[in-house]
């Protein structure tokens, strides 16, 4: 029987810190020999928000080796460039023009980034849900790995997928409707800064977050200067120390211990002799991911093949869907 086919995805924009590797991409790692899978950098999102254009390229790049450096193995996963796929642009303007204007300006994320921009929010913004669901639909995934803030985006792609189904699919379906594959532990790691908020790229403070690329002097000292309280005794389940549950979370993530051992570990640790034993537990769990990445873009040549593999076997599905779609809206076949 055929392998379910998984699709995800990051932004190039900023370093993968620990939010990305421990919420994401360790969970595609782990689960990649269940899954056919594809894995892009999708660097059309990244424009939703101003960008650098001197960067963009550079930061896509950087973004590919580090899912090689992470793991990603291809003889299970493909690595490609949303861009370099015209297909995932024009799907978006097809499921545009069947997707109602309340549908987009009812999710949470507009709401919360339109709030910040003000009068300067663009219609990339809004449409962005639009484009993740081409991504996703283009591909005919059965899943897809997301985080708890990313369930209502997948929602709206099954209803987008549904109505294109109801309007053209004339009993048939088109395309298919995925299921989220969410990971209890470790979905949603919280900032260093206030372990009431996501860690995030978008923070302005780096002490915010552990960038995977970060030496271990900024580690030492991210962890170091990182929030805490006043109480002796660490705990993962007082809803009164957020920042205790959270680092204690990333602890039990890198160091593979279970949740029961570091309890018992850390139970009656101040946080004067804990911060030391995340800080070396942080650097290590590092190290083979800065030693890959960094050996993979000094083989430039071999990224790019990865890449262009990555895009043959991606476009060959996504042309084949975008076809299929354009066929049940009723276009003539190119000429």
């Amino acid at each position: 029987m055929a392998k379910q086919r998984v699709l995800s995805g990051v932004q190039p924009t900023g370093n993968l810190h620990l939010g990305n590797y421990l919420g994401a991409i360790r969970n595609w790692v782990e689960g990649q020999s269940e899954y056919d899978n594809f894995f892009c950098v999708v660097d059309l999102h990244a424009i939703t928000v101003p960008h650098d254009p001197a960067t963009l390229a550079e930061d896509t790049y950087k973004i590919a080796a580090l899912y090689l450096a992470c793991g990603i193995d291809l003889n299970y996963s493909s690595i490609f460039i949303q861009s370099h796929l015209p297909a995932h642009s024009e799907l978006t303007w097809l499921l545009n023009c069947i997707t109602p204007l309340n549908w987009l300006q009812d999710m949470i994320q507009f709401k919360e980034k339109a709030v910040k921009q003000g009068e300067n929010v663009n219609t990339g913004l809004l449409d962005y849900p639009v484009l993740m669901a081409a991504d996703i639909l283009l591909y005919q995934a059965d899943k897809v790995p997301v985080g708890e803030d990313q369930k209502q985006h997948l929602e709206l792609t099954r209803d987008i997928a549904a109505r294109f189904n109801h309007l053209f699919g004339n009993d048939k379906k088109v395309l298919k409707l995925p299921d989220p594959l969410i990971r209890a532990e470790g979905a949603r790691v919280m900032s260093l800064t206030d372990g009431t908020k996501k860690m995030s790229k978008s923070d302005p403070s780096e002490l915010s977050r552990i960038n995977l690329l970060d030496s271990p002097d900024e580690i030492q000292k991210k962890i170091k200067r990182c929030k805490t309280d006043a109480v002796r005794g660490l705990s993962f389940d007082d809803s009164e120390r957020p920042e205790s549950r959270n680092l204690l979370t990333l602890y039990m993530l890198l160091s593979g211990k279970t949740k029961e051992e570091v309890t018992a570990e850390c139970a009656d640790m101040g946080w004067g002799q804990f911060k030391p034993l995340l800080t070396e537990t942080t650097i290590n769990a590092l190290k083979p991911i800065q030693d890959k990445y960094y050996a993979v873009m000094n083989e430039l040549g071999y990224l790019e093949s990865v890449l262009r593999e990555g895009k043959e076997k991606a476009g060959a599905i996504a042309n084949q869907t975008l076809a299929e779609v354009k066929a049940a809206m009723g276009y003539s076949q190119p000429v």
